[in-house]
């Protein structure tokens, strides 16, 4: 990395440690190169004290919910090389809570020797979640890529919705699948019209 990114990299690590959303890149036994993996800091619901002192826990010391990360999805390989640019896309413009720009985009440059976590707000770290769940099952690099774009136009309240549809179902598993298979047809249309795809992916990503 140069210089420029090992400076952002260390306000970043420091950045994820607080954050609901982070995105994980690592290396893993399975899989050839960098896996790109989103996860979301839930509460486990037993309290941690914040001071470990033991004379202090014995008073009413501020308590704070343990947290785990859930992990949502993750990307590599060939879906990750296609995607990269609509990816940096989804995760450019998210700040700090003082409103200044966190450059997360900067550490995922087409080289990806960055390792670690990196900040995610709620809107991105949504998007993040929607492609990394629904690539799997799409074989053509130019559908999965016109979906990842797709994703990236998406609205705050059009990923939390479909967030919603493809991760929890009052209707059981059987719907959470169908929201998924829909929405990978929706998205990424149909693999018999290549033509159509390629149509609307040169349009999406100029």
């Amino acid at each position: 990395m140069n210089a420029k990114q090992k400076l952002i990299e260390r306000q970043l690590v420091e950045e994820a440690a607080n954050c609901t959303w982070v995105l994980r890149v690592s290396e893993q036994r399975q899989y050839t190169g960098p896996v790109l993996t989103v996860c979301e800091r839930i509460p486990t619901g037993e309290p941690e004290f914040v001071n470990t002192d033991q004379l202090v826990m014995a008073l009413d010391v501020p308590k704070r919910p343990r947290t785990k990360l859930k992990e949502w999805g993750r990307i590599f390989n060939g879906h990750l090389r296609v995607c990269l640019p609509a990816i940096r896309e989804i995760v450019t413009g998210i700040q700090d809570e003082e409103g200044k720009p966190l450059e997360v985009a900067a550490l995922l440059d087409d080289r990806l020797e960055f390792r670690g976590k990196l900040p995610l707000d709620e809107t991105s770290g949504t998007k993040l979640a929607l492609l990394f769940r629904l690539h799997g099952l799409v074989r053509k690099d130019n559908r999965t890529e016109l979906m990842a774009w797709r994703i990236a136009r998406f609205s705050r309240e059009e990923a939390m919705y479909w967030f919603a549809k493809t991760t929890v179902s009052a209707y059981g598993k059987s719907s959470v699948n169908w929201a998924k298979a829909g929405l990978r047809v929706m998205l990424a249309g149909q693999q018999n019209n290549p033509v159509e795809v390629d149509r609307l992916l040169e349009q999406l990503r100029k």
